[in-house]
């Protein structure tokens, strides 16, 4: 028997090493396409060119090779890259504009991102920064937040404790230290277990783009798990590991309070998953410099320079399948009317549940293999974003290039649980955890775009039934009780605000709104109000769920991208997009972005 299983391990060795160094597909990572950075547009009537390129059907490139559903940075992100190996992709998005989560809006001359708040690992010659580099031609430009770059908020105003996050490998523990004396010990064995843990995350994308008989005798044997310290910690939660280090129950929530940005509470979170974020941020936090806008007005002009088009105001109600339940093609509504396009592949960027549940017809819905997937995963928390337009400048209104975590005390698993089954207008008056950060404050060039004006953003959650009864609604004509459950979630956040950032006041407040899970499910199509697509429960995280929920669906010629493939998040997103990406051109794109950013960083360092 022993014989038997070390020829199959060397059998398995032998195939790992033809994949990794033998790949077959074309490369978008192949030479560096980085052009010298041009001048940013300001002019809204130039971006509206690109972002806002209304559906008609003699805008639909000829012989398309792919169709991509959703125009999210996970979809558009993977247009991109198949547009740098020349093929001509048709990206389809139901919102009146491109870039879903990055995207922004404009209100009484306020203009608000959606999403994008702060992201990592962004330092120059890295492999994420290199990819976004090479997949915005070198436009995008990142300009870094203070450091500290995250403030954590603990209790109330007559006991608040705050607790800065600085950046750095050495100054982050460096500084908790310093905050929390005699937890040296604790302190160093989280950071450990973070950094192992987050270094096995290979293993959660090589089972997704490996052959499907290789990623289940990894997983089934076992080996999965003992190969990756992230799948072997993925079953324990983010509460009990906290816990086991330290009885200090501020140092315990300053460890998991970064859980808002994937939604789960810590005892719901997976340590694996946690440690992501923690490491995500290591190097420090960036915004894109612009505004969130710039990501998808500087990624679209690749794929149409390829011959292909992103087009807005285009729902895809159904994905089209011949006799043989083969994809190939999708039906767009134009008004009454349905309009066919097709293509040899369709990649939905839209999250599971869209894809399965709405864009597939009724007997394919049905077939064992999407049942099982479907039945693996489940929805995301509802998220609640509020959006202040404010007079004054930064400095006259104390807004800084940090964010603030503001939790009602440390024991979030009790708070929010307590938040998430209460009546809904009781809590209402009582959110546990909210996040705020000033986009202008950390946008260089927002004085100039818009002087004397300041914005700032609000997020939290909020339960999808809370709100579930005005989703068929006009959205501008949701009803009083509706407006009126706003105003309370509003009121409720607003005296955080105020007490937290003294100098904003009521009367300096010009604009204020807020997008409820229902807003949620208008805008951006999530099911259920998620802003982080599927669950990312510890269930998420499991091996077995990770070999199945895969690019290539049980359908022929029908591939999942973005989130839903991945883990959430702007990063997890794409992330979600070179996964796709390595299936559809059959190389490891992981592997490619981090080759080319080797070779960028030796020529530069030949060059100094």
């Amino acid at each position: 028997m022993w014989i038997a299983i070390a020829l199959i391990c060397l059998a398995l060795v032998i195939f790992l090493l033809k994949y990794v160094f033998s790949p077959t597909g074309p490369n978008p990572f192949d030479v560096d396409t980085r052009e010298p950075v041009r001048p940013i547009v300001f002019d809204k009537k130039e971006k509206k060119k690109v972002l806002k390129q209304g559906f008609l059907t003699s805008k639909v490139p000829a012989n398309l090779d792919v169709i991509i559903v959703g125009s999210g940075i996970g979809g558009l992100g993977l247009g991109v890259l198949l547009a740098k190996v020349g093929k001509k992709v048709l990206v389809l998005e139901q919102h009146d504009r491109a870039g879903g989560c990055c995207h922004t809006f404009t209100e009484k001359g306020f203009e608000f991102d959606v999403g994008i708040h702060y992201i990592g690992d962004l330092l120059e010659h890295k492999p994420f920064r290199c990819m976004l580099d090479q997949m915005t031609n070198g436009q995008l430009q990142w300009v870094p937040l203070d450091n500290p770059f995250d403030q954590v908020v603990l209790g109330p105003p007559e006991n608040r404790r705050v607790y800065p996050i600085y950046s750095g490998k050495d100054r982050f523990p460096d500084e908790l230290k310093r905050l929390f004396p005699g937890e040296d010990q604790a302190i160093d064995e989280y950071m450990r277990l973070v950094k192992k843990a987050g270094r096995g995350i290979w293993m959660l994308a090589f089972l997704k783009i490996c052959p499907l008989p290789v990623a289940k005798f990894l997983v089934y044997t076992g080996l999965a798990n003992r190969l990756s310290f992230f799948f072997k910690m993925s079953s324990r939660s983010l509460t009990e590991v906290v816990n086991e280090l330290t009885e200090n129950k501020d140092l315990r929530a300053v460890f998991a309070y970064i859980f808002g940005t994937y939604g789960n509470i810590p005892k719901d979170t997976s340590f694996s998953m946690h440690s992501l974020l923690v490491r995500h941020y290591w190097n420090g936090a960036w915004y894109p410099k612009g505004g969130a806008s710039e990501i998808a007005y500087h990624m679209i002009p690749i794929i149409e320079k390829a011959g292909g088009a992103v087009l807005v105001r285009a729902p895809v109600n159904r994905i089209l399948f011949n006799k043989a339940n083969e994809a190939f093609g999708v039906s767009v509504m134009k008004g009454q009317e349905e309009v066919h396009i097709h293509a040899p592949m369709i990649i939905s960027n839209a999250g599971i549940f869209n894809t399965y549940q709405k864009l597939l017809p009724k007997e394919l819905q049905a077939m064992p293999a999407i049942q099982e997937q479907l039945g693996m995963m489940k929805n995301g928390e509802g998220g609640l974003s509020i959006f202040l337009g404010l007079n004054g400048t930064k400095e006259e209104l104390g807004l800084d290039a940090q964010n603030y975590w503001v939790f009602a005390e440390n024991n979030y698993d009790e708070l929010v649980e307590a938040y998430s089954k209460g009546e809904r207008e009781e809590s209402a008056r009582k959110i546990p955890l909210l996040f705020l950060a000033s986009p202008s404050a950390k946008d260089p060039t927002w004085e100039e775009r818009s002087p004397g004006k300041s914005t700032l953003s609000l997020v939290s959650f909020a339960k999808y039934e809370w709100f579930e009864e005005w989703v068929d609604d006009k959205v501008a004509n949701r009803g009083p009780d509706y407006k009126d459950l706003k105003q309370t979630f509003i009121d409720t956040a607003l005296d955080v605000v105020m007490d937290v950032m003294p100098k904003i006041t009521r009367d300096k407040i010009a604009f204020v709104d807020a997008g409820t899970p229902v807003t949620n499910n208008h805008y951006i199509g999530a099911p259920r109000g998620e802003i982080y697509g599927a669950d990312h429960g510890i269930e998420r995280f499991s091996a077995k769920l990770n070999a199945t929920i895969r690019p290539q669906t049980p359908l022929k010629n029908l591939y999942l991208t973005g989130q839903d493939v991945f883990v959430c998040g702007f990063a997890g997103a794409l992330a979600g997009a070179l996964t796709c990406g390595s299936v559809v051109l059959g190389r490891n794109l992981h592997l490619d972005a981090i080759g080319l950013a080797k070779k960028i960083k030796l020529i530069k360092v030949k060059d100094d």
